[in-house]
Parts: structure tokens; C-alpha cells; sequence
């Protein structure tokens, strides 16, 4: 089974959920925790893996031939990322723009362009306390962050269950890492920030067809915010973790929720439990 911890904004605590889920789970076999926040990757700091490899994550971009080349400026027009400009007597290529979709030496009419690899980050895999861990890292710099995440979501095994911890918002990258899963929980807090950010996380699941169920965090004296929506929308509220400054201390020195606080094991086991009902209910309705 996959799940993917998403949600509509940053700071909700998608790495706490994600973390302290996966942790819940270690004695059930094969777990694992893909971190597909490539931009700023942080579960290994909840998790402290032993790293045993890694592999670079490479794209194609464009090489111009000053030969061939006669500057018709065909490559440029069928760019839709704008990666490619080309002067009287020279082509420019912005390699961090390109999108590696190999229009531009296809359509090239003199056959100057030629493709050739760059190196946009890395994915780093090891073990932690029986669960199996890997992570993406975006180059500083780069600005599209979808084949990092494809390459990590590479590793994620035919059996067992994995966790992934998704990008924030609801953008292309969200939409990569979430692609494919069997349940997404959407992590939010009782805010208007959170509920409109929580409205659109779920019309993107909602659009890729995947059940979703929700995690209110920092809950207090405004959650009906969120339980009236969820009531109306027919999305269950998994679990609930209060606004605890025991909770907040425990994450600002790195530890995860259910090592810190024990307790919540319990919690965490039985939002997979319900997720997974969930799940079983969904196959159920569609064999039907």
C-alpha cells in the first residue's frame, strides 16, 4: 500500500504525521519512507537514517551544433518553457528553464541540437530502525523538481507499505508524488489559511481519483473550521493532535511525535488501521 501525507500549505506538519506513521508501523515487515519534499527534505531528521548510497538524478538538455546550426530560430519558437533563445549569430540555452521534452532537437530542421545529460540532484537510500528510507535532494538553483521525485518514487518496493511525504502545496510536484497512491492524508490545521488550502489539496485528489482522509494538527477552540467542511464534503477526520507546546518542543529538537510521546502509538496505529478500511471498502465498491 502507498500513502502520501500531503497538504494545501506548508508548516501543517506533513514530516510529523509521515514520520511518526511510518515509525508506528516498523514491526509490521517492510515499511518505508520516501521523502518527496526535494526542495527542503527533512523527515532524516526525525528518522536519522544510516545513508548506505546514493545516485545522481540527470535531464536532458539541449546542445546547440555551431556548424550545422544556421540560426532559423525554429527551436526557439516551439519552446514552450522559453529555454532556448537565438540571436543573429548564437543560440543561448538556460538549462535550469529546460523541461527535457526533446522538441527542440526533434523539430530542429538541420538536425543541430543534439541532447546530453545534466546532473539536478540527487537520491539518497539507507535504513533506519527496520524501516527502509530514502530521499531526494533539488540542486540549489534548479527550479523543476518532478524528475527527483520520479526517481525516488522509483524505489519504492512491490510489497509492504509505503510512506511518502509530499511537497506542500498543490503544484505539478504535489501532483507527481501523490499520482499513483492508494490513499492520500491531507495534514491541515483550523485556520481560513488551512481550510482554503485544505479546499484545494482536496479538489487535486479528488481529480486524480484517490481517496483522502484528513489529519487536523495544532487542533484548539476553532476546529469546527475544518470538521463542518469535512462533514459536508463527507471526509472523515482520521485523527486529531492537539495545539501542544509538549508537541512543538519534542519537533524543534527533532524527535518524532510517537518516540517522544509513546502514547500516540496507539493513535497512529489506528489511522492506518482506518485507512486501510478505507482502502478495502474502496477495492470492495469497485469489483462490485
Amino acid at each position: 500500500m502507498i500513502i502520501t501525507v500531503a497538504s494545501g500549505k506548508g508548516g501543517t506538519g506533513k514530516t510529523l504525521v509521515s514520520t511518526s506513521l511510518s515509525l508506528s508501523l516498523k514491526n509490521r515487515g517492510n515499511i518505508q519512507l520516501l521523502d518527496c519534499d526535494v526542495e527542503e527534505p527533512n523527515a532524516h531528521i526525525f528518522l536519522k537514517p544510516e545513508i548506505e548510497g546514493s545516485e545522481d538524478v540527470c535531464v536532458t538538455i539541449p546542445q546547440v551544433s555551431s556548424v550545422k546550426c544556421n540560426f532559423c530560430g525554429v527551436c526557439a519558437k516551439v519552446c514552450a518553457f522559453k529555454a532556448i533563445a537565438v540571436l543573429k549569430q548564437q543560440v543561448l540555452v538556460f538549462p535550469e528553464l529546460c523541461h527535457s521534452c526533446g522538441a527542440c532537437s526533434y523539430l530542429c530542421p538541420r538536425k543541430a541540437i543534439t541532447e546530453v545529460k545534466r546532473q539536478t540532484g540527487v537520491v539518497e537510500y539507507g535504513q533506519t530502525d527496520g524501516i527502509g528510507f530514502v530521499q531526494g535532494r533539488l540542486n540549489i538553483g534548479e527550479a523543476v523538481a518532478i524528475p527527483v521525485i520520479k526517481q525516488v518514487k522509483k524505489h519504492i518496493g512491490k510489497d509492504g507499505i509505503a510512506i511518502i511525504d509530499a511537497p506542500p502545496g498543490t503544484a505539478c510536484p504535489v501532483v507527481e508524488t501523490v499520482k499513483g497512491s492508494h490513499f492520500c492524508l491531507l495534514v491541515t490545521e483550523p485556520t481560513p489559511f488551512g481550510l482554503n488550502d485544505l479546499k484545494l489539496a482536496v479538489e487535486m485528489v479528488n481529480g486524480l481519483g484517490i481517496p483522502c482522509g484528513v489529519v487536523l494538527n495544532r487542533a484548539g477552540s476553532n476546529n469546527e473550521i475544518i470538521t463542518e467542511y469535512c462533514r459536508a464534503e463527507n471526509i472523515p477526520v482520521l485523527l486529531t493532535i492537539p495545539l501542544d507546546t509538549g508537541i512543538a518542543r519534542l519537533y524543534s529538537k527533532g524527535i518524532a511525535l510517537v518516540e517522544g510521546n509513546p502514547q500516540w502509538q496507539q493513535g497512529f496505529s489506528t489511522l492506518f488501521k482506518r485507512i486501510t478500511e478505507i482502502v478495502d471498502e474502496r477495492n470492495r465498491c469497485s469489483e462490485r
